[in-house]
C-alpha cells in the first residue's frame, strides 16, 4: 500500500513545499480500496484568526492498490495556512494529519504547513552561489594606523591575542569595555586573504560609534566608531573591496539604543540633550518611561541598552526616511542589513525598513536575526511575516546549525534529513537560496569547540576564559569540524564563515567567541580546506540555486555515518556523500540503490566500478541525471 499522504513527493502534492500567491498546488491521498467514504474526502485549509476552507477531492482515480482523491487549491493569500484531510466512513469522520515530518496517518497526529509567499518576491542575486565571512570588527585585523577623537573610558590592549576582559574592574566598570583595535584599514589590508579564501560577501558586526567593545549599543547611528576609522574610510573599504568581488553588509541595531549615546545620553557624553536629561529633548518621545528619569524599557532588563519605540513617526523617518540612516549608509557602500533581534522589531517597522532599502536598490539585502523556524515564529503574541514577500530576503539558519553539528557529532542521517528538509519546505525558494548558514557566530561558542571539547553548559565564565582544547579534543575537533564545513558550503544557502573559524581559532561562549584572529598561527592546513571548500563550490553551477533532495530516504541504501544528497539543476544533478565517522565509507551499486538517477561519473572524490568511498571526515561528490 503506498503511503496515504507525503508531502515530499510530487504525486502527493505537486509542488514541493512553499507556492507562490496564485499559483495553483494539487493535493492527493491515497485510501486503501476497502475505505469507501460516505462522500468525497475534503482537504481542509485555515489560516490563523480565519475560518476553515473546505474543498472538496472530487477527482478520483484507481490505481493498483489504493484510491487515489484530488483537489486543486489555488493560493490566494499570501500567509502561512495549516491544513489535514477528512472523510467520512459508515458515518464516522476520520482525520489525515501529519506524523513526522512529511507522511501522514489516520486520526492522529499535527497539522500539515503551506507556506504563501507574494508572487513577486524576489531575493538580491549578489549573494547566491556565494560565501559570506563574518568579522567582528574590534578582534580581526588592527592596521595601527592612528586614530582621532578616541572617547574616554575605553581600555586599548596592547597585547593582540589576549584573553578578553570579563570582569569588572576595579572601578566598576563593565568587561566589555576593553578594545584590541581592529579596524577598517586592517580589513581592507586582508581583502586578498579573503579573496583567496572564496569570500565574495563580508557581514560586519556592528560598526557605528558605541561606548562597549560589542557595539551592539548604539551612540551615534550616522558615525562610525573612530577606533574603527571614519565614515570615508568605511565607504573606501567597501570600494576596495569591491574591486576583489566583496560586498560588505553591515549589523543594524534598531531595537535600542545605548544609554550612553547622542539620544538617550544619560552620561552627558554629548552636547544635545538626550531623552534622559529632559522632556524637552527632541528625542525624548523615542522612549518609554516608567518613571521619569531613572526607570525606564530596557532591552532584557538591560539599563544600558534602553528600547526605543520603533513606530515613533520621528524615529522611523530618521531609521527608514529618504535622508535616514538605512539609505546613508547604503550610500557609503553598504550592500545591506542583518537586522539584531529581528522578534523585537514590529512589523510596521520592518515593512518600512524593507521599503527603504529596496527604493534605494531591490539588490540591497535584509537578513533577520531569528533563532526558530521563522515562516511560522511567533514573538510577543504576534504570528511574524518574515518571509512573505514584505519584510526579510533571509533569516539567520540556526536550525541548520543545529542540525550540521548534531550530525557532525554522530548523530543520525535521518534527525539531519528532518530537520534540513523541514526548514526547506517551509520557507519561500528566493529564502533559501539566500540563507545565512553559519556554525559559528559572536553569540555562540565557536563549532570547535562545541564539536571537540567539553560541554560549556551550566559554566562560570572563570571555567570558560582560559579553557582551550587538548591537542586530542582539538584533533577530533577539527576533523568534525570538516564536516560540518562541508554540510555549511553544500546544504541550500549560504555558508558564512565566522572569522578565524577556518584558521582553528577556540573560544566559548563571549566574549572567548571574540578573540582576536590568530595572525601567524593559523591552522593552514584547516585554511586551505575551506579554500577548496570555497573553489569546489564555485565550480558547481548548482549551488546558487539548485534544490535539495536527499538520497537516504526508505528504499535508498541507509548508512548513518553519511549525509547522501543531491543538488539539482537543469544541466544534471550533484550528489555529495558528507562521512561524518572515522571510517571509510564505501557505497556499493551506486546506480541500483539510486535507480532515480543515471549517467553517472565522479567529479570529487572517489568513484569506481559503480561504487562511492568516502574518507573519513571527508566528501565525495557524483554528477549524474535524475530521471524524471
Amino acid at each position: 500500500m503506498k503511503a496515504i499522504y507525503d508531502t515530499w513527493n510530487l504525486s502527493y502534492k505537486s509542488i514541493f513545499g512553499a507556492v507562490k500567491q496564485f499559483e495553483t498546488c494539487r493535493f492527493t491521498i491515497r485510501l486503501p480500496k476497502d475505505v469507501c467514504p460516505d462522500f468525497a474526502p475534503v482537504l481542509v485549509l485555515f489560516r490563523t484568526g480565519f475560518k476553515e476552507r473546505f474543498i472538496n477531492m472530487n477527482d478520483v482515480t484507481e490505481e493498483e492498490d489504493c484510491i487515489a482523491y484530488s483537489a486543486d487549491y489555488n493560493a490566494r493569500y499570501t500567509d502561512v495556512h495549516y491544513y489535514y484531510f477528512s472523510y467520512c466512513q459508515d458515518g464516522t469522520r476520520h482525520f489525515i494529519k501529519r506524523v513526522n515530518v512529511h507522511e501522514a496517518a489516520v486520526d492522529y497526529g499535527d497539522l500539515f504547513q503551506l507556506t504563501v509567499y507574494s508572487s513577486d518576491y524576489t531575493t538580491p542575486d549578489f549573494l547566491k552561489g556565494g560565501v559570506m565571512y563574518q568579522i567582528f570588527p574590534d578582534r580581526f585585523c588592527k592596521s595601527g594606523k592612528p586614530k582621532e577623537n578616541i572617547p574616554e573610558g575605553r581600555v586599548l590592549r596592547e597585547n593582540w591575542g589576549d584573553t578578553p576582559y570579563y570582569r569588572p574592574d576595579e572601578h566598576g566598570h563593565v568587561w566589555n569595555n576593553d578594545y584590541f583595535g581592529g579596524d577598517f584599514a586592517g580589513i581592507q589590508s586582508k581583502l586578498g586573504y579573503l579573496h583567496d579564501l572564496g569570500v565574495t560577501c563580508i557581514y560586519l558586526n556592528p560598526i557605528f560609534e558605541s561606548h562597549e567593545n560589542h557595539r551592539y549599543n548604539t551612540a551615534d547611528y550616522m558615525k562610525a566608531d573612530p577606533l574603527l576609522g571614519t565614515n570615508d574610510e568605511f565607504e573606501e573599504l567597501c570600494h576596495e573591496a569591491g574591486k576583489y568581488g566583496i560586498s560588505i553588509i553591515l549589523d543594524g541595531v534598531f531595537s535600542h539604543t545605548g544609554a550612553d549615546s547622542v539620544y538617550f545620553n544619560k552620561f552627558g557624553r554629548y552636547p544635545e540633550l538626550g531623552a534622559f536629561q529632559s522632556r524637552e529633548s527632541r528625542y525624548f518621545d523615542w522612549y518609554s518611561f516608567i518613571d521619569y528619569p531613572n526607570v525606564y524599557e530596557a532591552w532584557w532588563g538591560i539599563d544600558t541598552l534602553p528600547n526605543v519605540c520603533e513606530n515613533n513617526e520621528d524615529y522611523t523617518e530618521f531609521i527608514c526616511g529618504e535622508e535616514g540612516v538605512l539609505r546613508y549608509w547604503l550610500s557609503k557602500g553598504a550592500a545591506g542589513y542583518r537586522l539584531d533581534v529581528a522578534d523585537e522589531l514590529p512589523d510596521r517597522f520592518l515593512d518600512n525598513l524593507r521599503k527603504a532599502v529596496k527604493g534605494y536598490d531591490k539588490e540591497k539585502i535584509v537578513i533577520g536575526e531569528v533563532w526558530e523556524d521563522a515562516s511560522n515564529k511567533e514573538s510577543y503574541g504576534i504570528k511574524r511575516r518574515y518571509l512573505l514577500g514584505d519584510q526579510l530576503d533571509s533569516v539567520m539558519n540556526y536550525p541548520f546549525r543545529e542540525a550540521i553539528i548534531n550530525f557532525a557529532k554522530g548523530g543520525n542521517a535521518r534527525d539531519l534529513i528532518n530537520s534540513v528538509m523541514t526548514i526547506v519546505e517551509n520557507y519561500p525558494k528566493p529564502t533559501i537560496d539566500v540563507l545565512m548558514n553559519f556554525v559559528s557566530t559572536h553569540d555562540i561558542e565557536r563549532a570547535i569547540n562545541r564539536l571537540g571539547g567539553e560541554s560549556c553548559e551550566g559554566r562560570s565564565k572563570d571555567w570558560m576564559a582560559e579553557r582551550y582544547l587538548t591537542d586530542e579534543e582539538y584533533s577530533i575537533g577539527k576533523k568534525r569540524l570538516k564536516t560540518a564545513m562541508a554540510l555549511q558550503f553544500f546544504l541550500p544557502g549560504v555558508p558564512s564563515i565566522y572569522y578565524g573559524d577556518e584558521a582553528g581559532l577556540q573560544g566559548y561562549k563571549d566574549p572567548f567567541n571574540r578573540r582576536c584572529y590568530p595572525w601567524g598561527h593559523e591552522d593552514q592546513e584547516l585554511i586551505e580546506y575551506v579554500t577548496e571548500l570555497s573553489r569546489v563550490r564555485k565550480s558547481i553551477p548548482n549551488m546558487k540555486n539548485g534544490r535539495i533532495y536527499f538520497v537516504i530516504n526508505d528504499g535508498d541504501f541507509i548508512d548513518e555515518r553519511l549525509a547522501a544528497f543531491t543538488r539539482q539543476g537543469e544541466q544534471g544533478d550533484y550528489l555529495f556523500f558528507i562521512n561524518r565517522s572515522e571510517e571509510t565509507v564505501r557505497v556499493e551499486d551506486i546506480s541500483g540503490n539510486l535507480s532515480r538517477f543515471t549517467d553517472f561519473e565522479p567529479y570529487i572524490g572517489e568513484f569506481s566500478d559503480n561504487a562511492v568511498t568516502v574518507q573519513p571526515y571527508g566528501y565525495t561528490i557524483i554528477k549524474a541525471r535524475f530521471v524524471k
